[in-house]
């Protein structure tokens, strides 16, 4: 106890978390965006990975636009978001895939065969699985 009669507190050491992944966290930042309702979400920081995996969703329609804010840190992304985003996430730790596998990964990730779609990276780039299927022939 000091002379006022508080306690003061203890020191302790600050724990500083690491960001395991930035497109797990960015993607479970839109979906919680989108399931309050929001119109536009912030993600930061940004990598590679996550433009093209924004781009691949902009392209099927799942987002609006975005835009790349630079900051000379991290960077940010501001998404405009349409509402049509339900679930996305990220299949952690990723592994290696052949391609006869895509087919039965999918069945058992989505739920029909006409809903959704299931973006992964190949040695051609990021793509979704129907396109991943395309490029193979």
């Amino acid at each position: 106890l000091n002379w006022s009669g508080l306690a003061t507190p203890s020191p302790t050491p600050a724990f500083i978390m690491t960001r395991m992944s930035t497109l797990a966290d960015a993607l479970k930042t839109m979906a919680n965006a989108s399931r309050r309702g929001k119109r536009q979400v912030m993600l930061r920081p940004t990598s590679k990975v996550l433009i093209k995996f924004l781009t691949v969703m902009q392209k099927h329609g799942y987002i609006n636009e975005f835009e790349l804010v630079d900051d000379h840190r991290g960077g940010k992304i501001v998404v405009e978001l349409n509402g049509r985003l339900n679930k996305c996430g990220v299949v952690s730790p990723r592994y290696n895939m052949a391609l006869t596998d895509i087919e039965d990964f999918t069945t058992y990730l989505l739920p029909s065969r006409q809903f959704g779609f299931v973006v992964m990276t190949t040695s051609l780039g990021i793509m979704d699985h129907e396109e991943a299927k395309r490029k193979d022939r």
